[in-house]
């Protein structure tokens, strides 16, 4: 049995908990947080930590908790054997540099706390200060995840600017058009076919190959009469991605 101690109360650290409890070669024996009432998805009382002193041993601590907290939480956290790990995109997997075993479990996926998702699909990102480090969170990804990668602290934090542009963005721009179907009483409903095509088409298609539309054909009687409909916000956003567009395919507005 691998011993894990979870240190978060956030997304991450819920789905993480919620994974590695269902795999029977892991046992997670605490999970930490400051505040034990953010802790209501564990259901067992005994496992809930707010004195961060009183952390058991284990084989690995793993910190899912803001990018930003990581490296005043590693100075107070004390112990003496363990891989200490942290789910970051962004941070470098230095930031534990102060305990003799370090490593980073990144899963590339978006979390929200009324959704569940399948981890055996979640890509995991893994890197580890030693090889024999590397190899143990190679075997605890396994046991969660059919997808697991060795990608270093550089390919990282380009992997998750990456993911900034495919989900949050992206998602925002969902937001926007759901928005503007409102003010012009449309319901949202009729795009999520369209939607469900884009995605799904990357599936078989690399995205350049797959983008369509009026920049890309440069049309622009089309992209005047839209820009026609827009405030001065939604405007500047449409101008900027036709750019874009046009730019990566070599066309001129």
């Amino acid at each position: 049995m691998i011993k894990v101690v979870i240190i978060g109360a956030g997304n991450v650290a819920m789905h993480l908990y919620q994974s590695f409890s269902e795999e029977k070669q892991i046992d997670v024996i605490q999970v930490f947080n400051r505040n034990i009432d953010h802790l209501d998805f564990v259901k067992d009382p005994e496992l809930k930590v707010s004195n961060i002193d009183n952390i058991k041993d284990a084989d690995l601590y793993l910190i899912a908790i803001k990018d930003e907290a990581i490296e005043e939480l590693a100075t107070k956290l004390n112990v003496n054997n363990g891989i200490v790990i942290h789910t970051s995109g962004s941070q470098h997997m230095n930031a534990l540099s102060r305990f003799d075993n370090f490593g980073v479990f990144y899963p590339l996926q978006t979390f929200s706390k009324n959704k569940s998702v399948d981890f055996k699909d979640i890509p995991i990102c893994l890197e580890a200060n030693s090889q024999k480090n590397l190899d143990i969170l190679k075997h605890v990804a396994s046991l969660v995840s059919e997808k697991n990668f060795e990608v270093n602290s550089e390919q990282r934090r380009a992997l998750h600017v990456s993911a900034v542009f495919v989900n949050n963005f992206s998602n925002h721009l969902f937001a926007l058009a759901d928005d503007y179907c409102r003010e012009n009483d449309l319901p949202f409903e009729i795009l999520r076919p369209l939607i469900k095509e884009t995605v799904s088409k990357i599936e078989t298609l690399d995205p350049y190959s797959a983008q369509t539309g009026p920049a890309l054909r440069n049309d622009q009687k089309t992209i005047s009469a839209h820009l026609n409909l827009l405030d001065e916000d939604r405007k500047k956003i449409y101008t900027i991605l036709t750019e874009s567009i046009q730019k990566l395919h070599g066309k001129k507005l």
